[in-house]
């Protein structure tokens, strides 16, 4: 079969009726007939691409779409590469794409950007990595980010199918958590909740804690989530950073059962809140009109931190109480599918999956077993 010659195409401007003028990206898309149709693409105005030069640059992964056959014809940069990625493949989720955004402007691009694909080198990224005043976390994210750039360049043929090259780049410290979270046993929990009298945030620490909620699945709550008369609750939604999104993973989104004990007290919330329609959110903030559910970070800071500074157990965090559940459903002796199944953990076996969404009756008795413990000594 006969190569396409690759095309270059032309960037030129391109005058509009109202606002400042515009770059063109102009080319020729092949046919069947080998003629070709005339294409073309705005890159963006003359204010944010001043020159030719810096259109020329912007309007790169846009050769590369334009050469799906022939991409290997010249060196394509890393900066191109990113374009492409940033068009094609950035992740939906809200909370990934913005702290995949974050990485890409701050760190990738600035460094790597000006390199061709080839020449970014898994040692030089290590050292790069090394310098940058970040956590070990953190520079394995960005270790990571760039491990599916790579992934992309080989998928798009833009260098040849190998061993993905960021396998080489280790970051020591990143699989171990700078701070581990606190684990209550029953009694310090009973002394943190003493000291949270306010609703709905005594409601709300409840909830995570009998549950093991992430804190932006729990704000993410809508009161027709609930299906009271089968003691279920689906988890459908999570809110960060007041933007309404996908809940984590796909196996995140399931009934989790309602202890009759832990119902009453919902429903006890349910009769106090004026934000009681079944589309509102279960912990709508009033200063929002109820338009928006609280903002976790914020009753961290003035709620749990100093609620267990006051009991003596030091700042409390949500994923403390999530991580609380966890141990207690292991201290409860329930088998480590059914702990699996409770928490939604992505990794979950494929034997977990064939009851469907249904609760099974293992993971109802593991779950009352939790929250008879938490509530036993009736302080709520």
């Amino acid at each position: 079969m006969k190569r396409t010659r690759y095309q270059y195409g032309r960037v030129e401007p391109s005058p509009r009726a109202n606002g400042p003028n515009v770059w063109v990206y102009r080319w020729r898309e092949p046919n069947p007939d080998g003629k070709g149709s005339r294409r073309s693409a705005i890159i963006g105005t003359v204010e944010e691409y001043p020159t030719q030069a810096h259109a020329l640059r912007a309007a790169e992964h846009m050769r590369l779409a334009a050469n799906p056959d022939n991409p290997n014809g010249r060196l394509i940069s890393f900066g191109a590469l990113i374009d492409r990625y940033v068009a094609e493949e950035m992740p939906q989720r809200f909370s990934t794409r913005a702290a995949y955004r974050t990485y890409l402007g701050r760190y990738i691009r600035p460094k790597w950007a000006e390199y061709s694909i080839s020449a970014v080198k898994p040692f030089a990224v290590r050292a790069w990595l090394k310098d940058l005043p970040l956590a070990p976390k953190s520079q394995a994210h960005i270790r990571n980010l760039m491990s599916v750039l790579f992934n992309c360049a080989m998928l798009w043929e833009l260098v040849e199918v190998q061993a993905n090259p960021m396998k080489l780049v280790k970051i020591p410290g990143a699989t171990k958590r700078e701070e581990e979270p606190r684990v209550l046993t029953v009694e310090e929990f009973n002394k943190f909740l003493a000291q949270i009298e306010e609703e709905p945030f005594r409601t709300m620490v409840i909830l995570a804690m009998c549950l093991g909620l992430r804190c932006s699945e729990l704000i993410g709550l809508q009161w027709q989530d609930f299906d009271w008369e089968n003691l279920t609750l689906l988890v459908r939604r999570a809110v960060v950073a007041s933007h309404v999104d996908r809940v984590k993973t796909r196996y995140s989104k399931k009934n989790l059962p309602l202890d009759p004990e832990l119902a009453e007290i919902l429903l006890s919330w349910y009769r106090q809140t004026r934000y009681s329609s079944p589309e509102n959110w279960v912990f709508a903030s009033p200063f929002m009109d109820g338009r928006l559910p609280y903002r976790v970070w914020g009753i961290q800071q003035r709620h749990l931190r100093p609620a267990g500074i006051k009991a003596g157990l030091g700042p409390i965090g949500w994923h403390d109480l999530r991580h609380t559940y966890r141990t207690l459903l292991d201290e409860t002796g329930a088998p480590i599918s059914v702990q699996q199944a409770l928490m939604r953990h992505a990794d979950i076996g494929t034997t977990m999956n064939i009851y469907g969404d249904s609760v099974a009756e293992s993971q109802r008795k593991a779950n009352s077993k939790v929250v008879s413990l938490l509530l036993s000594n009736k302080t709520v």
